[in-house]
């Protein structure tokens, strides 16, 4: 082994092998070893930065599901209008973003004479974010419905494409299109028309973003027994808020949806969910001054700090009831869907993002003698997260195909109980993904992965919140099972018939046969895990929530890249994909099920597990 340098500063692991077949770009920069070594005691390590190009152009996946599935016209104008958008990313965009890492938000409490003043300063990078997200319409597009339920999808695609560029600030887009979606399923009253116009604007001038305020001191996703604000009716009808919000993020918006109790006539709240209201309210007046809110601080978070997220005090907040009283949490459901969509999309942004990062650096790093992507260990690594990431993809696809049906009334009834189960299916697996494909992802870059200004951290750090934002994947695993018993079951009726369909239009391609009867198998064996389970009681579901949730994912998306492999034009790459995602454990659950996990005693034993030679142990078992 040898330690090379060569001139201009690159430092290169190498060893020389007769007979080496390389590439041109390859064998001149081998060449460069032979160069005399100098200032070797001084020079600094280099390497060669990895760059990529137009994201959208570098889609493959992308750009093919496009082909795919959209009309001829609406996919030449889309087509046009997403090249442009990728070329702004890579000049404007993400210069942009990365000034807003570097200038994250500043608040000031008090001015210099000791009043109070309350104020969050953010960058010029960030507010100009802001003016673009209205340029691009990328609010507007999803409801000004011109390509009618493929809007949704167009929407979709520039959120994906932007996310990763955009500095966090696809953090508020998420609220802001949630607030639009909830006042839209409200029937845009008049007296929120104004909200809604500047929410979906496309001029810089005008629009708005928004916030939501569930978040309490007792905790997140529990609001029915977490929700302590409360709301006082006004004489003139509105109501003034009164209580702490813990955790609000993009504490910078206009306005915000935000649950809270009403007080009756004797001064008394109703506790539970159905005690919750729905109200909204913009965060400041006319003259730029807080709705009788102060701001506690900022919250010191280990990701997403470019934006603004702070502890706030409701102190007689004017505010507007926009649900039926008691009705808030059904009424903010809308929400919750489309900012667990955005999660979803955040997600696959990430992984996409973090893969082309990887692949280019393996074009240009040399390590003992040849380029990372002549490593054979270092590509079947890349083509793992390669394919979990066309797997969360395609999920992703399917949800938002399944909205925009939902949103143009072209939706069936199966439709919507499918929708209904995939949002949080998806959003609690891609969650997962995500997190493991960037720490992946930033090890495929050695000791330069961890350093701050590659950049790569940051990825890593934003990623790391998508499996606890809007749910964490037990919550959700919950939430899951809740589907199911709302239906009566119907919905797993929808999730098998919606399978066995697809895989039936790919049974005919003779190299997806392997991946189908995988799938048809996993199928079969989560029917007997219902079965079995159903006589276990709610106790067996329950420890199988999480298992069972990563199934549905697992099947699912299995299913949707062998349908997508099918399709004429697909390529050897779309059938390896689905051969290399049907090739893992597609039902979980099931072997769980016969290895006794999910039996009663086990829940004691994994108490004492956790708490053996624990202080606690004595209190909690």
């Amino acid at each position: 082994w040898e330690r090379c340098q060569l001139r201009g500063g690159k430092e290169i692991n190498t060893t020389m092998a007769q007979g080496q077949h390389v590439g041109a770009q390859e064998k001149q920069l081998l060449e460069d070893l032979e160069m005399p070594l100098v200032r070797r005691e001084t020079e600094a390590l280099f390497q060669e930065q990895p760059e990529t190009g137009n994201q959208y152009l570098e889609d493959h996946l992308l750009r093919s599901y496009l082909k795919m599935h959209l009309p001829p016209k609406i996919l030449e104008e889309v087509n046009q209008d997403l090249e442009r958008f990728g070329n702004r990313l890579l000049t404007e965009i993400k210069p942009l973003g990365w000034e807003c890492e570097l200038n994250p938000p500043v608040f000031q409490q008090y001015d210099a004479w000791g009043q109070r003043v309350d104020r969050i300063f953010t960058c010029s990078a960030w507010r100009r974010m802001k003016e673009i997200t209205a340029e691009e319409g990328l609010i507007a597009e999803a409801y000004e419905r011109r390509y009618s339920s493929w809007s949704r999808l167009y929407q979709a695609v520039k959120l994906y494409l932007f996310s990763s560029y955009s500095g966090g600030f696809s953090c508020p887009l998420a609220m802001t299109d949630g607030a639009a979606k909830v006042i839209e399923s409200l029937g845009i009253p008049g007296s929120l028309k104004n909200a809604f116009d500047h929410l979906t604007s496309r001029d810089p001038k005008k629009f708005w973003t928004s916030g939501q305020w569930m978040t309490e001191r007792r905790g997140g996703s529990d609001v029915a027994n977490g929700t302590e604000t409360v709301a006082r009716k006004q004489p003139d009808g509105t109501y003034c808020l009164s209580g702490f919000k813990w955790f609000t993020s993009a504490a910078d918006s206009d306005m915000t949806l935000t649950l809270a109790r009403v007080v009756d006539a004797e001064g008394q709240v109703k506790q539970g969910s159905s005690g919750l209201s729905l109200f909204f309210l913009k965060v400041r007046d006319e003259e730029g001054k807080l709705n009788n809110i102060q701001v506690q601080r900022l919250k010191e978070k280990f990701g997403t700090r470019q934006m603004a997220t702070a502890e706030l005090w409701l102190d007689g907040a004017k505010a507007e009831l926009i649900s039926a009283e008691g009705r808030g949490v059904a009424s903010i459901s809308n929400m919750l869907n489309i900012t667990r969509i955005h999660n979803v999309i955040g997600a696959v942004a990430s992984m996409r993002r973090m893969i082309c990062l990887s692949r280019d650096y393996a074009r240009r790093r040399v390590a003992f003698g040849k380029l990372l992507k002549d490593h054979p260990l270092h590509m079947q690594t890349l083509a793992r997260m390669e394919v979990q990431t066309r797997g969360a993809f395609l999920l992703l696809m399917e949800i938002i195909h399944l909205l925009g049906l939902v949103e143009t009334t072209m939706a069936s009834e199966e439709d919507q109980l499918l929708l209904r189960l995939l949002i949080p299916v998806a959003k609690l697996y891609t969650g997962k993904q995500a997190a493991a494909v960037a720490i992946e992802a930033m090890e495929s870059f050695g000791g330069q992965g961890y350093m701050e200004d590659t950049g790569l951290p940051v990825i890593v750090r934003d990623t790391l919140v998508l499996p606890i934002w809007e749910g964490t994947t037990n919550i959700l695993s919950l939430d899951v099972l809740r589907s199911l018993t709302k239906s009566q079951g119907q919905v797993m009726d929808v999730f098998f018939f919606a399978v066995q369909k697809k895989l039936e239009l790919a049974s005919s391609t003779a190299k997806l046969e392997p991946a189908v009867k995988r799938t048809r198998d996993a199928v079969s064996s989560l029917t007997q895990f219902m079965q079995a389970a159903g006589s276990k009681g709610a106790v067996t579901m329950e420890l199988a929530a999480r298992d069972f949730s990563y199934t549905l994912a697992r099947i699912y998306a299995g299913t949707l890249l062998i349908e997508h492999a099918a399709q004429p034009g697909a390529s050897s790459t779309d059938i390896s994909s689905a051969q290399r995602w049907c090739q893992q454990e597609l039902c979980p659950v099931a072997w769980e099920l016969q290895s006794g996990t999910y039996e009663a005693e086990e829940a004691l034993t994994d108490s004492a597990l956790v708490y053996e030679s624990s202080p606690a142990r004595c209190s909690r078992l």
